[in-house]
């Protein structure tokens, strides 16, 4: 019995055979014949499935918005898309049309026979204008989600974010109004609009220490109205600075020091050859917010060997305050009395890379902000060195800081070289607190003869 129940089994496929006779095959014809409208709803039901099966195009919101109008008008197509599909279709992420590097050229470029300046504006402006699109598009983008996720199937719907679940349940516009207000209160919409700003205000090179060009052509109007108008600043010996790498050594002065911003503009602007100064700042300064990478944005940079030796292989002229933190430090009634030059390092810096020195003395910045006491006691838990006692800070609060309009006088010095001595000589102790102390006696002399020669704070 087993074995017939087999040999049945192999022979049921082959039970149903075609019709031999005229009569079986015109019954099948006719069975495998559809009629006209079958057909056309055959058609429809073909393209709206390819349609639903393209990937989506640039212009996803009109294919999402024709698909809901082929589900609407053919009941039949709305029984072949099953409710996998309309999910993968809903939730599918509205895409940017595709922007290659050849339109953004050819859009941007400035029309033939234009000056120089015109077309440089000419770019500028298309740039914000394709800027302004993209911001357009996404922020649409962005407002078209939200509904796109509320008409999928509950199944296939991703999960909302906890901050959104606390919210009522609303119809499709009160959601889109309700994420649109939680997008503005949100610190991730401003922290991109902030960022698009600043990256405008900022050139597309910077060096490899912060140096904006951008940046600082816009603070110069501020730099150029404190150097003339302000202080007054006076120069004289600005010559004497030689072609090539060179160190200038000066005294630090005044409870918020602007010494480093006015010596870079006196060079630029009296120098013959218009030489660009990079000064060693404080490393206390980058702990102060904003302060760190600002001065960085202007020139400076932060104070150690390893940078200013980098900047004197590329032959750099670059400015040192070896008094450091203890020449702003100052009380009033040691000005103009130079404080020790730490242990040299100037000096080993120029001894190790054959670096000529020229000496500058500042007269007037002393009685910018005389500081008449400091507070040194919980200062380390603020990360400050001290707090400045002066008449005007702390009584009149931020205001206090502002400098007085003193007369500034910036000397600077003949050139010293240390030619006769080999980079090893950087690593004798004795010569290299000789020949630092041999430059300190040569400014503190030129800040005697300059505030001997003062007749006043104010004029000069």
């Amino acid at each position: 019995m087993s074995d017939d129940r087999k040999k049945k089994k192999k022979k049921k496929p082959n039970a149903a055979k075609p019709a031999g006779n005229a009569e079986g095959a015109a019954g099948a014809t006719a069975a495998s014949t559809p009629t006209a409208s079958s057909a056309r709803r055959e058609r429809r039901k073909g393209r709206a499935i390819v349609q639903l099966r393209r990937p989506p195009t640039a212009a996803i919101p009109e294919s999402i918005a024709s698909v809901k109008e082929l589900l609407v008008a053919d009941e039949d197509v709305e029984d072949v898309i099953d409710a996998e599909d309309r999910a993968s279709i809903v939730d599918a992420p509205p895409t940017l049309p595709e922007v290659t590097v050849d339109d953004v050229a050819a859009s941007v470029a400035p029309p033939a026979g234009t000056g120089t300046a015109d077309a440089e504006a000419d770019v500028a402006g298309r740039i914000r204008e394709l800027e302004e699109r993209l911001d357009r598009m996404i922020d649409e983008a962005a407002r078209r989600a939200p509904a796109a996720r509320a008409s999928a199937p509950a199944s296939v719907r991703p999960l909302a974010p906890l901050s959104s679940r606390t919210l009522p349940p609303t119809d499709d516009d009160d959601a889109t109004v309700f994420d649109t207000a939680r997008e503005l209160l949100s610190t991730e919409f401003y922290m991109r609009k902030w960022g698009r700003l600043g990256m405008r205000n900022r050139s597309e090179e910077v060096d490899d220490f912060g140096f904006d060009p951008v940046y600082e052509e816009k603070a110069l109007p501020l730099f150029n109205f404190l150097y003339e108008k302000y202080f007054r600043v006076e120069v004289e010996g600005v010559s004497r600075i030689p072609q090539g790498r060179c160190l200038l050594v000066s005294n630090h002065s005044g409870t918020v020091p602007y010494d480093g911003i006015m010596m870079k503009l006196a060079v630029k602007r009296e120098h013959p050859d218009k030489r660009d100064v990079r000064w060693l700042a404080e490393d206390s300064i980058f702990h102060f917010p904003f302060i760190g990478s600002f001065t960085n944005r202007i020139g400076a940079v932060r104070a150690c060997q390893e940078n200013a030796e980098r900047l004197l292989r590329q032959e750099a002229l670059v400015a040192v305050f070896p008094e450091g933190v203890k020449g702003i430090g100052k009380l009033f009634k040691e000005r103009y009395r130079l404080q020790r030059f730490g242990r040299g390092g100037f000096v080993k810096l120029c001894l190790r890379t054959g670096t000529p020195i020229v000496p500058v003395a500042i007269v007037g910045a002393e009685e910018t902000m005389p500081m008449l006491g400091k507070l040194e006691s919980f200062t380390k838990a603020l990360g400050l060195p001290y707090i400045p006692l002066t008449p005007t800070f702390p009584l009149l609060g931020p205001l206090g800081l502002l400098p007085a309009p003193t007369k500034w006088k910036m000397l600077f010095g003949e050139v010293i070289t240390f030619y006769g001595h080999g980079p090893e000589a950087a690593d004798d102790e004795i010569l290299v607190n000789r020949l630092s102390e041999r430059v300190r006696a040569t400014i503190q002399a030129m800040l005697d003869r300059a505030v001997g020669a003062r007749r006043s704070v104010w004029f000069g």
